[in-house]
Formats: C-alpha cells, sequence, structure tokens
C-alpha cells in the first residue's frame, strides 16, 4: 500500500528484547490530505534513522505493509512502513536541457568573384 501523508505526531519509541534480540519500534501518526482527513498510526520496526528524518507537518510518500491477525478472538491490524520519501522529491518530470552551443557568426563569403572560382572536383 501506497499513500502521501502529512506528519502529525512522532510518538516516543518503544524497546524491547525477545528471543531474537532486541527490538525497537516507534509509531507516526499521518494525515491524508482531502475533502475527508484521515489520520493513519504507522509502525516503523527497527528503523530508527528513518523515524529521525521525519518532521511535524512535512508532506510524506509512505510504503506500507497492512496486516491484520487475531489473537484471543479480537483482530489487530498493523501498518508497518518499509519505505518512506519526502513529498518533493517525488519523480518530477525532467526536461530535457540542451547543452551550450557556441554562439553564432555569420559565414564569411569569398570576395573572389564566381567565374574565376573553379569549384569542380576534378
Amino acid at each position: 500500500m501506497e499513500f502521501e501523508g502529512i506528519v502529525v505526531k512522532i510518538l516516543p519509541p518503544q524497546q524491547g528484547t525477545s528471543a531474537r534480540g532486541e527490538w525497537q519500534r516507534q509509531e507516526v501518526i499521518f494525515e491524508q490530505p482531502s475533502e475527508f482527513s484521515r489520520k493513519i498510526c504507522v509502525t516503523f520496526f527497527n528503523k530508527p534513522s528513518e523515524v529521525a528524518k521525519l518532521r511535524e507537518g512535512a508532506a510524506y510518500i509512505v510504503s506500507a505493509n497492512v496486516e491484520s491477525r487475531e489473537y484471543n478472538g479480537r483482530w489487530y491490524t498493523d501498518v508497518r512502513a518499509w519505505r518512506i520519501q519526502p513529498k518533493e522529491n517525488q519523480a518530477q518530470p525532467v526536461t530535457p536541457q540542451m547543452p551550450e552551443a557556441a554562439p553564432f557568426e555569420e559565414p564569411a563569403y569569398s570576395t573572389t568573384p564566381a567565374s574565376e572560382v573553379d569549384d569542380l572536383p576534378f
């Protein structure tokens, strides 16, 4: 899933240790700019350097996986980010640039009369 959102709030990180080692997760609240704005809580799992780049009020393109799972008869949904890009760095149409050309100079014309010029190749 990919969406555009503005960072509303960056929540404090949570840390812990599991059988696989230490982990860190941090949740960020994004608001989708539209007529009916919606807020999405996105989890960044073991990505503290990416969260450090985020700024509240800035727009980003977020790529995330959405997964729901059941536990004790209740369903929980998790939105995990796997890539985030600033909105202004989105691919924009590239206009080809022409290389600088040498200034145009008027060709020098011969002052020799045409009857005296021998332009035959043989």
